[in-house]
């Protein structure tokens, strides 16, 4: 009796073999067009602490409320874009996340966004402003995030 072959296994998403990602640091994603950076208490807390004041007065200075919810300020800066409040610039030029160490999870989760995770050209738009995805992607460098941990990120987003 011939063995019968089974049928090609389809693939569920585009990223489904996994994606590469690392951070570099460039501060891309915290500038740009005016938009939400949200958190929640006990970020605001974690934050607070870090930056060596109380919550109340972290809130008053850092952070302003947008249909009910907490989210960091922003600056404009010199090209008319909008800085998130704790991207800082190094007298080298580099510019980071002043509390990269306790950034808000959507910080955290970037760049496995469920809109950067749609479609393959979803990624590559958004891996234009950002070398850790450019670098990245199906066969880039930088770490590798298997589907499993990519779909973890990508459901707990808000």
């Amino acid at each position: 009796m011939p063995l019968m072959s089974q049928p090609a296994q389809e693939k569920e998403t585009w990223y489904d073999d996994g994606l590469h990602f690392t951070c570099t640091q460039c501060g891309n994603c915290c500038t740009g067009p005016s938009g939400y950076v949200w958190f929640n208490d006990q970020e605001a807390k974690a934050m607070a602490e870090f930056v060596g004041m109380k919550k109340v007065e972290f809130l008053q200075l850092y952070s302003r409320v947008e249909y009910g919810k907490r989210t960091l300020k922003e600056i404009r800066n010199d090209n008319g874009e909008y800085d998130c409040v704790f991207l800082k610039e190094n007298k080298e030029g580099q510019r980071g996340c002043s509390i990269y160490s306790v950034r808000p999870y959507q910080c955290r989760t970037w760049p496995f966004w469920p809109e950067n995770l749609t479609t393959e050209k979803h990624w590559q738009r958004s891996a234009v402003r950002c070398p850790g995805m450019a670098a990245g992607g199906l066969e880039g460098q930088g770490k590798f995030y298997p589907i499993e941990e990519i779909r973890i990120i990508r459901d707990s987003h808000d």
